[in-house]
């Protein structure tokens, strides 16, 4: 269990509790209890129902909740550090040393967020706990790391379970499906290594060449200067439109060309 693994805390008990669903890059653990998956929402739904105002926790989920700001900053600096030796062994430079972290709910449900565009975390490492509730759909997908020739090519699609956690480096693009029924909240753990963003590897990161045209699975409507070629701009987001900054310039893939004639000076 995961306890015990924290208990024992070696990289065996550590490595028995995981299944890796992409060599290096991509894992998963039962870590939460039933019984506490409910005591966490209880406390969450409290809050919703309290009426109490609270600020969105991304630019990209709006029904989210800061459990930093609701009083559970303690449980999850806790949390934090059961999970730092996982990190460590998992994510050598960004899983060391953490000094901060974000921790926040998402919630998906009709007439609210649906799913999630692809995106990278401001995160070194990222922990995703599904909570639950009863659900179809909403299907995690993984595509590349940032910066890698197949940044934008499909690796994976993760199915959540609840108590579970998947966890992976904050660069590397991901996504929600669309949830078809039911309600899904999660809780998300980014970690930060004030030593780690000091480096090399963070400040210089490589960035090559994309290998080839994207799997459409994999394109962003926020991100990407050449979405249009591969989906429908969903309902109200068709003023993203030339905003993209990805691929960047001079690292398209042979035949690229962006699905705008004229394209905003890029964000970054």
């Amino acid at each position: 269990s995961f306890l015990e693994a924290c208990r024992a805390n070696t990289p065996e008990a550590w490595r028995a509790i995981l299944d890796e669903h992409l060599p290096g890059e991509v894992f998963s653990f039962k870590i939460f209890t039933q019984s506490f998956c409910k005591i966490l929402l209880d406390e969450i739904f409290n809050f919703y129902d309290s009426g109490l105002p609270a600020r969105r926790p991304n630019s990209m989920n709006a029904y989210g909740i800061i459990l930093n700001e609701i009083g559970l900053e303690p449980l999850i600096n806790e949390l934090q550090k059961m999970l730092q030796p996982l990190g460590e062994l998992l994510f050598p430079g960004a899983g060391n040393a953490w000094d901060g972290q974000h921790c926040f709910i998402v919630r998906y449900r009709a007439g609210e967020d649906l799913g999630l565009d692809m995106h990278t975390d401001d995160s070194d490492v990222t922990f995703n706990i599904c909570l639950g509730l009863d659900f179809a759909g909403a299907g995690l997908q993984f595509c590349g790391i940032m910066g890698a020739p197949n940044h934008r090519k499909h690796t994976l699609t993760y199915r959540h379970v609840k108590g579970s956690c998947v966890c992976h480096l904050g660069r590397k693009r991901h996504g929600a499906d669309d949830i078809s029924s039911g309600e899904r909240l999660n809780l998300i753990l980014w970690n930060h290594s004030s030593t780690y963003r000091q480096s090399d590897e963070y400040i210089k990161p490589s960035y090559v060449t994309e290998e080839s045209k994207p799997d459409a699975v994999c394109v962003s409507y926020t991100h990407d200067r050449d979405y249009g070629h591969f989906k429908a701009y969903p309902k109200n987001k068709e003023h993203f439109r030339g905003r993209g900054w990805c691929p960047r310039r001079t690292f398209e893939y042979t035949g690229f060309t962006p699905d705008c004639e004229k394209e905003q000076s890029p964000a970054r």
